[in-house]
C-alpha cells in the first residue's frame, strides 16, 4: 500500500512538473496525450507467483520489476524521467497514427480485445542494436563458449525479425498483430572475467565490479550465475547508464552448451531485451485494470508458467500465452505484438532515450 500511494502522489507531481514538457514534442508528435493509466510501482513476487495451480512452476523467472521497485525508492529523479519517456513514446506513435497517444487504447480498462490496428510506418527502418557480452564466472561451466554466445545472438536475431521456427504457431486471434519487430544484434565484442563470486544477486553488483562499455550506443549484457532461481532481469530506459543492460544467468542464455530446461531456448534474453526496449509484462504486473501500455495485448491479472493450452482465459479475454513477455516456457512464446513493436521502435526516435542507437 506504501507504494501504491507514493507511486499516486508522483504521478500527481509529475502531471504538474511535465506540463511544460509537452512542448519540446516536434511538430509531429504535438497531439494530445492521456496519461491517465500510467503507472510506476508493480505488483511483484510472491502475491503473483501464488496465482499458479501448479507449484512446480513458482520460480522467480524475471526480477525486472523488482529492480525497478528498488531503484525508483532510491532516485526519486527516475519517476519523472520515465514520464517524459512514457509521454514520449505515446506521442510519438500517435502522431504516426492519429489518435489520442493512450498507451493501452482504453484508458484505465486494461487494453485488448478489439480489433487490431494497422501497423505503422515510423520511418525509423531496421535498427541494429550492437551487443558487448560480459561473462563473469567462477567455474568452467559458467564460462560458456562462443557457439554458447552465438546462438543467443542468433536467436534475438530470429525472435525479434519473426524467423523463428515457432512463428507459424500463432494462433489465428493473434495472428494478426503478430510483429517483425525490425531489430537485428550485432555481437561487437565478448569480455570474460574470472572471479571468485558464486553469485551475484540482483543489486546490481556485477555491473559494478565490470561496468557497461559504452552503453549509450550499445546493450551490455552480463552473463553470470545470479542465484535465487532467476533467470534474468533488465533495467528500463531511463535508469543510470552506470546500470544500463541486462543480467542473465549462464544456463538460460542461447540453446547450446551450458543450458537448462526448460529455459534452455534463449528466450530469457528475448523477454530481458524486450524490458530494456520499454516493454512490461503482458499482465501488466497488476490486476485486470493495471496494463502494459500496449493495445493489441489482452488484459490479465497474472502470469502463465509452463506451456498452457490455447486458450487460456482471464479477464474475460484470452491471454496471449505466446508473447515473449508473459512466464512461460522458452518452447511455448513465440510473438511480439505490433502495439509491442510500436512501443520498443519508439524509444529510438529523435528525443527517445535510446536516439543515440541511430545509425548503427
Amino acid at each position: 500500500m506504501r507504494k501504491i500511494l507514493l507511486s499516486m502522489a508522483a504521478i500527481a507531481l509529475l502531471f504538474t512538473s511535465c506540463e511544460n514538457d509537452k512542448n519540446e514534442i516536434n511538430e509531429e508528435q504535438s497531439v494530445e496525450v492521456d496519461m491517465s493509466d500510467f503507472y510506476l510501482y508493480t505488483d511483484t513476487g510472491d502475491d503473483l507467483l501464488s496465482k499458479s495451480s501448479n507449484n512446480k512452476d513458482k520460480v522467480k523467472q524475471c526480477y525486472t520489476m523488482n529492480v525497478l521497485n528498488r531503484q525508483l525508492d532510491a532516485n526519486p529523479g527516475l519517476a519523472k524521467k520515465m514520464y517524459d519517456i512514457e509521454y514520449h513514446t505515446r506521442a510519438f506513435i500517435a502522431g504516426k497514427k492519429g489518435g489520442n497517444g493512450n498507451g493501452n487504447g482504453g484508458g484505465n480498462n486494461g487494453g485488448g480485445g478489439g480489433e487490431p490496428e494497422p501497423p505503422i510506418d515510423d520511418g525509423l527502418g531496421v535498427i541494429n542494436i550492437p551487443v558487448y557480452v560480459h561473462v563473469v564466472y567462477s567455474n568452467s561451466n559458467e564460462n560458456i563458449g562462443n557457439a554458447q554466445i552465438a546462438s543467443q545472438i542468433s536467436i534475438l536475431n530470429d525472435d525479434f525479425r519473426k524467423t523463428n521456427n515457432d512463428a507459424n504457431q500463432v494462433p489465428n486471434e493473434f495472428a494478426g498483430v503478430a510483429a517483425d519487430a525490425e531489430f537485428t544484434f550485432t555481437l561487437a565484442n565478448t569480455f570474460r572475467y574470472a572471479d571468485s563470486r558464486t553469485s551475484w544477486g540482483t543489486n546490481n553488483a556485477v555491473k559494478s565490479a565490470y561496468p557497461p562499455v559504452t552503453p549509450e550506443t550499445h546493450l551490455n549484457i552480463w552473463v553470470c550465475n545470479i542465484g535465487g532461481g532467476i533467470l534474468g532481469y533488465a533495467q528500463f530506459p531511463g535508469g543510470n547508464l552506470a546500470t544500463d543492460g541486462v543480467v542473465c544467468s549462464p544456463q538460460y542464455f542461447g540453446n547450446v552448451g551450458f543450458v537448462s530446461a526448460p529455459f534452455d531456448g534463449g528466450r530469457t534474453m528475448t523477454h530481458e531485451v524486450g524490458h530494456y526496449l520499454n516493454l512490461r509484462h503482458i499482465w501488466g504486473d497488476g490486476r485486470c485494470r493495471q496494463d502494459d501500455f500496449v493495445a493489441d495485448t489482452p488484459s490479465s491479472d497474472r502470469p502463465n508458467y509452463g506451456c498452457p493450452s490455447y486458450p487460456t482465459a482471464h479477464c474475460r479475454s484470452n491471454d496471449m500465452t505466446m508473447n515473449y513477455m508473459d512466464y512461460v516456457n522458452d518452447d511455448c512464446m513465440y510473438m511480439f505484438s505490433e502495439g509491442q513493436k510500436a512501443r520498443m521502435r519508439a524509444i529510438f526516435a529523435t528525443g527517445g532515450p535510446r536516439a543515440s542507437f541511430a545509425g548503427n
